[in-house]
């Protein structure tokens, strides 16, 4: 199912996890991918929102994880777009890594996701804090996984923020469940390191939860200060 979240931006809602679709001047960007079984789903979305798959021009991906890079290597047949990772998550997109023997979250990655998800055969560029991309500024937000990125576009108004937070229904920002989070200490320290230095922002796009229309930025200083 697609939903338009605000002008130039699809919610793409896969199996317990949204996925986003947006306009970035020309460009068609796809935000994360979902479950290594939401290929359908995704391009399905694509084309209610009025677009061909082949048109979407790059990838931003938040984090390696089996529900946000799941679908990408069944998707490589359908367009060619470059795709946007930490290098540290980004090298076990590519499979050139692999986590450590140690830590709920790396044991997890290792020995669930790593199984479930296969390579893309896709262009892959590794991006780091203060590169941009398109009219998205990339911000290093580790602490769910070591490379988790957030991304702002001050232009149109829009978060990328993956698993750094969820949404909830009356429009405010909760914490992921501390399970899921591959240090939790770290990523505290990332929610509020990243409300001070984001610019601002009203639509906020989280993985879970409800995504936020307007007052995203405010609704993410107002979870840091409780921290």
């Amino acid at each position: 199912m697609v939903r338009e979240l605000g002008a130039g931006v699809w919610v793409l809602s896969c199996r317990g996890v949204d996925a986003y679709l947006l306009e970035d001047g020309d460009s068609l960007v796809l935000v994360d991918a979902g479950t290594p079984w939401d290929a359908d789903t995704i391009r399905e979305g694509v084309l209610d929102a009025g677009f061909a798959v082949a048109d979407v021009d790059r990838v931003l991906v938040t984090h390696y994880d089996l529900d946000h890079v799941g679908a990408l290597s069944k998707l490589d047949d359908d367009f060619s777009a470059t795709v946007y990772v930490s290098e540290m998550d980004g090298r076990l997109l590519d499979g050139s890594r692999k986590p450590p023997l140690r830590g709920k979250k790396a044991v997890l990655t290792r020995f669930v996701t790593m199984p479930l998800v296969s390579s893309p055969d896709l262009p892959v560029s590794f991006v780091s804090e203060g590169d941009t991309v398109g009219s998205f500024s990339v911000f290093e937000t580790p602490g769910h996984t070591p490379g988790h990125l957030c991304y702002v576009s001050e232009s149109l108004g829009v978060g990328l923020l993956g698993d750094l937070v969820r949404g909830n229904a009356d429009g405010s920002m909760r914490r992921v469940p501390w399970v899921v989070d591959g240090s939790r200490r770290r990523a505290g320290r990332s929610i509020r390191e990243f409300a001070e230095r984001a610019p601002p922002f009203e639509v906020a796009c989280m993985g879970h939860g409800h995504p936020i229309a307007d007052g995203g930025r405010a609704a993410l200083r107002a979870l840091a200060a409780e921290l």
